[in-house]
């Protein structure tokens, strides 16, 4: 199946399979993709935390609203977080990056201000969404990306005091009785003419 064919097919699961699990070979090569995922100026400002222990998934499914049986029955949920501290962002890059990076973001990002610099990070961040979402699809893993979490919540149980949580997706083996799957729930997006142009 080509990829554009495996992007028809895959869907937001609602519901999981509890005895589904995702390979450690697959979980191995998941975290290598996250890792080569693209950024601004190759700022990589993430981190990424595969959570399989069934106790802190149980900790973070109870602050995960609707999202809690998701967790509860998925193989691994993971973490999306961004540094927290524009500080320890720019120490980074600057031990990282060459010099005509670091000057992109001192004079093209940083005059903007804290609030703008925080919300440009979090882009970077939702860029590395795309590419697992992308590469669970291509892999046959099911996946739910959920914005629907006590962000801050996370954070404690997680307890790394560098980084913030975004967002977090789970992935695993979907129920065969999950309703949203397009065979029961029709996939439905805007037609491309209305979103998709030349000129």
């Amino acid at each position: 199946m080509n990829f554009l064919n495996k992007m028809k097919t895959r869907y937001t699961v609602k519901k999981y399979n509890p005895q589904g699990k995702v390979s450690s070979e697959q979980i191995l090569q998941l975290k290598e993709i996250l890792n080569l995922s693209p950024s601004s100026i190759n700022s990589q400002p993430w981190n990424f935390v595969f959570i399989n222990d069934n106790q802190v998934k149980k900790e973070l499914a109870e602050v995960s609203y609707f999202n809690k049986e998701k967790i509860l029955d998925s193989s691994h949920l993971i973490a999306f977080q961004v540094l927290k501290n524009v500080e320890d962002f720019e120490k980074q890059i600057e031990e990282n990056l060459p010099e005509g990076s670091i000057n992109y973001y001192r004079t093209m990002v940083k005059p903007k201000g804290e609030i703008e610099i925080k919300s440009w990070l979090a882009h970077q961040v939702y860029l590395s969404l795309g590419i697992l979402l992308s590469a669970c699809a291509d892999m046959g893993i099911d996946s739910t990306p959920m914005e629907g979490i006590e962000t801050d919540k996370y954070d404690d149980i997680l307890k790394n005091d560098s980084y913030e949580t975004l967002f977090a997706v789970a992935i695993g083996e979907r129920s065969e009785d999950d309703t949203n799957h397009p065979m029961v729930t029709t996939k439905k997006r805007l037609k491309s003419e209305t979103v998709i142009f030349e000129v």
